[in-house]
């Protein structure tokens, strides 16, 4: 460039500078000869360059020669900056020149600068290795008064000063409430295990909690270390799966999920709650098992959750895992337990397992509940079963201490020799008798016999329940009609559709359009199907009249 009288400016002399690497070895005279270069061609550094030499000089121990380029580099004009600054404060503490470090502090806040946490840990690591522990951890307090948080180096440089020292720190610094004692702690700890007093280290872990002290990865990674050289690797192991966790509830709430903490056992269940709700099933699992031996112990009410989040998932094998788990903490399950394994368990198919569960309750001392009696009577009547699902809710009755067991018999004998009717108006009853009516197990019946296509005993019961002036639900009207339909009754179709427009039911237009269908198709029921359109219009139903018009006349 020179030969071509190509003047290189000064980022073309700091690209050659660090292409060289001058300032990377022991090649002072190299450097003086290219700024010399650069003045005589009226070419001045700018502040990287001169930051870059002065890193250089210092990196060689000639802080003396660093200090005076700093000097010309201002006289020039070239002001430095903060990183400027850094260097050359390190500069003299890494050659053990620390007062000489400090003096140039005051140039440093004339330049309106402030120092920042590379300019502390220079600081401190200087007065650390000159043994000057006080003024280390008064430089130490002030960093913190400004708010500046240390980070793995200056955890390093602290760590390698004395344990007594670092005692003092810990005192020192608990008085005033606005430091983070976590730093102090993992000091003392990393200093106590290093001396071999892993036994102290931990109890100063244990500590932490207590005062409201939340250990780091760097305050476990500390203490874990001091376990395996003391071959104490069971310990460690434990302190790696608190460490996942967090060192307990409340501070692994703290550390993933915000404000919503689990601090006892009313706030493990709604937070198991809501991550069911959210499709978070294994992710609560494994919640509970990680707050094994935390001191917060799941109830009954939150296994319940959980083992219901398994089941509507699927994943029966896991609930019933969960149902022996807790056995053996001790936990007794109660009806809702047995009675959401028994539904999950016939939705899998597995109808001998749901006996066992009820047969496992009733061995304990669980009486079983009308839910779970009802759980068992549905899933028995999908499958036409329903002599057996009478059976069970003969049994619920007769579990009941205000029922007389003489007259349950009774109804069994009718129930055997076929007589419904008698069977229900006996049932009812007892029911009014006691004040304990629920219509569940009366539509759990019919929907069964309709399921098993046992229509008379379907509408046997429809019929009694219609004598106590007990209004069915639009769902056994669907079944009736669905079964009636298919069987060609449709005069007791119609009815019980009658029945619906007079209860104010509104059906889907599926069981609407099969009923018509089938009038429809019937010679002498068209006039049916002309009526009942009628009256589904008066009741707010939307039909498209014209299309059942051009069917009836089609016809």
């Amino acid at each position: 460039m020179s030969k071509f009288d190509c003047e290189p400016s000064a980022h073309a002399y700091n690209t050659i500078l660090k292409i060289g690497g001058f300032c990377k070895i022991e090649n002072f005279n190299a450097v003086l000869e290219m700024l010399d270069d650069m003045s005589k061609k009226g070419v001045l550094p700018d502040v990287k360059m001169y930051t870059a030499i002065i890193y250089g000089l210092c990196q060689w121990k000639k802080v003396d020669e660093a200090f005076r380029l700093f000097n010309t580099m201002k006289k020039n004009g070239c002001l430095p900056t903060l990183r400027c600054y850094n260097v050359l404060i390190d500069g003299f503490c890494k050659n053990g020149r620390t007062d000489e470090a400090l003096s140039l502090l005051s140039l440093l806040r004339i330049d309106d600068f402030a120092l920042n946490l590379q300019s502390y840990c220079s600081l401190i690591n200087s007065f650390i290795h000159a043994k000057r522990y006080s003024e280390a951890y008064v430089w130490y307090t002030k960093m913190f008064k400004r708010g500046i948080v240390p980070d793995v180096t200056l955890y390093a440089i602290m760590i390698r000063g004395r344990l007594d020292q670092a005692r003092s720190l810990q005192l020192e610094v608990s008085k005033d409430e606005q430091f983070h004692n976590a730093y102090t702690y993992t000091i003392l700890i990393y200093g106590m295990c290093r001396n071999g007093m892993v036994g102290e280290a931990r109890e100063i872990f244990n500590q932490m909690e207590k005062l409201g002290c939340l250990p780091s990865v760097v305050t476990f990674s500390a203490l874990m270390h001091g376990l395996c050289k003391a071959r104490r690797i069971e310990e460690a192991h434990l302190l790696l799966h608190e460490m996942e966790i967090g060192r307990s509830p409340s501070l692994f709430f703290r550390l993933s999920q915000g404000s919503d903490r689990v601090f006892d056992s009313v706030s493990l269940q709604k937070k198991v709650e809501q991550m069911c709700e959210a499709g978070e099933v294994l992710n609560a699992y494994k919640l509970l098992k990680q707050l094994a031996g935390s001191g917060v112990v799941p109830n009954i009410i939150t296994y319940n959750i959980l083992i219901n989040g398994f089941c509507k998932t699927g994943n029966i094998n896991a609930a019933i895992k969960l149902f022996k788990e807790l056995q053996l903490k001790g936990i007794s399950p109660d009806s809702i337990t047995y009675g959401t394994l028994v539904d999950g368990l016939y939705r899998a198919n597995r109808e001998d397992d749901a006996f066992k569960i009820r047969e496992h309750m009733l061995k304990h001392g669980c009486q079983p509940g009308l839910s779970n009696s009802n759980a068992h009577m549905s899933w028995l009547n999908k499958k036409g079963k329903v002599s057996m699902a009478f059976n069970i809710y003969f049994e619920y009755l007769k579990s009941l201490p205000k029922l007389d067991n003489d007259s349950i018999n009774v109804l069994e004998n009718h129930f055997i020799r076929e007589n419904v009717k008698e069977v229900i108006r006996g049932l009812l009853e007892m029911d009014f008798k006691c004040r304990d009516f629920n219509l569940a197990p009366y539509t759990i019946l019919i929907t069964g016999f309709c399921m098993a296509k046992k229509i008379d005993e379907a509408l046997a019961i429809f019929s009694v329940l219609g004598e106590f002036n007990i209004n069915i639900n639009p769902t056994s009207c669907v079944h009736l009609i669905d079964i009636l339909c298919e069987e060609g009754k449709l005069d007791d179709t119609v009815n019980i559709f009658f029945y619906t427009l007079e209860k104010s039911f509104m059906l889907r237009p599926r069981i609407c359009n099969k009923l018509l269908k089938c009038l429809l198709l019937s010679i002498d029921k068209k006039d049916y199907a002309i009526d009942l359109v009628d009256r589904m219009q008066s009741h707010e139903y939307c039909l498209n009249s014209h299309q059942y018009d051009k069917a009836m006349y089609k016809g």
